[in-house]
């Protein structure tokens, strides 16, 4: 359905259908296009077509699968609009595309890792020319999407994004220079590249700055998180390790006591010293001793390997937080050093002069009244 002041032949309607069945996987399907012919809200007479395909593949008697088709009719709708220089509607446009001071800093942190693709790049400037009709509103449109329109020094018409990259307008458009200028009249009235970058770049400086103190107080609460557990897990594990020797001792005396009540006591006992079997438990019992030794070591240096290993992931969780928020500091500091370059370089005959005229302005402010003449008029 184009929009309704549009006349559209039928070969558009035929090459938009065509685009459909492509993107939904129905090529070749038996098809029925159906056109209509009604009366719109504003009373112009409005053309539209309805086309039904069949989804049974008679080779294998199935039917064909089609998924994410909105998606698909979406991206179409769009490339149509944009290809024809329709006004396209709100529900159409790319809201993905966003301005980076409109950004949290999450968002600023996602851009900064995926990077933009020129395809986007290409179609923001393409969203902003089809859904605007005059200057003011393409103006408008570029700026929601991280874009300020100047004059360029040898193209005309550019967009000049946060980053200060130039971009012209007809070329990223796919429109004709003089279809931009019959829009967007002469470029004279605009401001030069270098004038919007110096306003994109304090804009800017702003923002980063503000995300700086950001990131600088998750640091400070990160810093204060991390110090908590690992006081948590230095005092977790001191009691572990109490509770580990005071297990080990209530075992190590229930044991002595197990290898002391071998020995027979009284004439019995006696008599094993006379046999020999006194000495006989005596060397078993050092060897069950030996025995109960090592493996009382063994259990301790398996909690003290476990609580080292606890340890260990705990100061990799630092280093990888502490690596992170100097990667995104470096990262900040890079953008607010390209935003200070892009600002204009200080003029200091410029500012001079400005000093110098609010300096009398604060003068004539702060002057005083003209004194009045009281009383009556002598006449001379």
């Amino acid at each position: 359905s184009p929009p309704e002041a549009e006349s559209v032949p039928v070969a558009v309607f035929e090459e938009a259908i065509t685009r459909i069945e492509d993107k939904i996987g129905l090529t070749g399907q038996p098809r029925v296009i159906v056109f209509h012919e009604k009366e719109g809200a504003s009373g112009q007479t409005r053309r539209h077509a309805h086309a039904v395909w069949s989804r049974i593949n008679t080779d294998e008697m199935k039917a064909v699968q089609i998924s994410f088709d909105r998606k698909a009719l979406r991206e179409v709708s769009r490339e149509l609009f944009i290809e024809h220089h329709w006004t396209m509607p709100r529900g159409l446009i790319n809201v993905e595309e966003k301005s980076m001071k409109n950004f949290t800093l999450a968002e600023w942190q996602q851009a900064k890792r995926i990077g933009k693709d020129p395809r986007e790049i290409k179609e923001a400037f393409q969203d902003a020319w089809a859904v605007s009709d005059s200057g003011p509103a393409f103006t408008q449109a570029l700026k929601e999407r991280g874009y300020a329109l100047a004059r360029g020094d040898r193209r005309g018409f550019v967009g000049v994004d946060e980053r200060g990259e130039v971009f012209s307008i007809p070329r990223m458009a796919g429109v004709k220079t003089k279809l931009v200028r019959e829009r967007l009249g002469d470029e004279d009235h605009l401001r030069s590249v270098a004038e919007v970058k110096d306003q994109i770049a304090r804009g800017m400086l702003a923002k980063l700055k503000g995300f700086d103190e950001e990131l600088k107080a998750q640091r400070e609460r990160k810093v204060a998180e991390l110090k908590a557990r690992k006081a948590d897990v230095i005092e977790r594990q001191r009691e572990e390790r109490k509770a580990f020797a005071a297990k080990l001792e209530t075992r190590k005396q229930k044991e002595a006591v197990e290898r002391q009540a071998r020995f027979r006591k009284g004439f019995k006992g006696l008599w094993d010293r006379i046999n020999g079997t006194h000495k006989k438990i005596s060397a078993d019992n050092e060897r069950l001793a030996d025995l109960c030794f090592r493996r009382d070591r063994a259990e301790k240096d398996a909690l003290i390997f476990k609580q080292a290993a606890q340890r260990r992931t705990f100061k990799a969780d630092v280093q990888q937080q502490k690596q992170e928020y100097i990667e995104q500091r470096q990262s900040l500091r890079q953008d607010i050093q390209s935003s200070q370059q892009m600002k204009a370089p200080p003029n200091p005959t410029q500012d001079a002069k400005a000093a110098f005229m609010d300096r009398r302005k604060q003068n004539h402010m702060t002057r005083s009244p003209p004194l009045q003449r009281q009383g009556p008029k002598i006449p001379r």
